[in-house]
């Protein structure tokens, strides 16, 4: 899931490695990592999971990462400022697509620069063709946390008031009924780095063989709470891609404080 600032000095001479700054263009045309293009996934909301909501969302995904030139043929490369949650939105995406080698650079930006120089010259993407299959087993809609009744594991990757709803960013506020509450921010070190194994295994009290669905607001803090699941060794997790952006705007949808 990881690719180190040491292993990607000697991977940017290989004309496969493709590099995603998964930061705003602002930030990027300040300094970026040598070769990287630009692609702002903060820009890419998604509340919609009914069936025609995830394709429509596939084909969105597919037409994005093509158009920054990735394919299965090329090793991805993303990341953010830090280990954060750009990145992991980056890495879930392209695994949802099935690409066979996106990894997110631990410790970001703030890695790479203290040791290594920035470029601010925008590059180009080589547009290509993402042909590989969605992965249905990575992603999850309202109705498949409707379905699951109670079977799953819900990971809430919030903030502490957001999942009691102190803090309320959508028509309600509360959390999804039975999920446990893991702040995405705890899984990171002072650096921005993923906590060391054990002390991000003592984090997730959750049965091996459990099936896992993470959400947050809008699918990015669930992503990175998927990338650390994986680091980990979970098998089967899923992002809800509406998360609570689209569970809390839908009064049918069950709701707790």
């Amino acid at each position: 899931m990881l690719t180190s600032v040491d292993e990607l000095k000697k991977l940017l001479a290989d004309e496969r490695t493709l590099v995603i700054d998964a930061r705003s263009f602002s930030a990027y045309a300040k300094g970026h990592i040598p070769g990287a293009v630009s692609l702002d996934l903060f820009s890419f909301h998604w509340v919609d999971t009914t069936p025609g909501g995830i394709e429509a969302f596939t084909n969105h995904t597919r037409l994005i990462l093509s158009m920054a030139g990735a394919n299965e043929t090329r090793r991805v490369i993303v990341y953010d400022d830090s280990s954060g949650m750009l990145a992991a939105r980056g890495v879930w995406m392209l695994q949802y697509m099935s690409h066979p080698d996106a990894t997110m650079l631990d410790g970001g930006l703030c890695a790479w620069k203290q040791k290594n120089e920035l470029e601010t010259e925008p590059r180009a993407p080589v547009v290509s063709e993402l042909k590989t299959a969605p992965n249905p087993t990575l992603i999850a809609g309202f109705g498949d946390i409707l379905a699951g009744g109670g079977s799953l594991a819900l990971i809430d990757a919030r903030s502490r008031d957001e999942y009691t709803g102190k803090l309320v960013r959508a028509a309600r506020g509360g959390h999804i009924h039975g999920a446990q509450n893991i702040d995405w921010a705890g899984t990171l070190d002072d650096d921005g780095r993923f906590l060391a194994r054990d002390r991000l295994a003592g984090m997730y009290d959750v049965p091996r063989d459990s099936r896992i669905v993470t959400y947050c607001q809008g699918g990015y803090r669930a992503a990175h709470a998927y990338v650390a699941l994986k680091i980990l060794g979970y098998d089967d997790v899923r992002v809800y891609l509406g998360s609570w952006g689209e569970w809390g705007n839908r009064p049918e949808l069950p709701a707790e404080s």
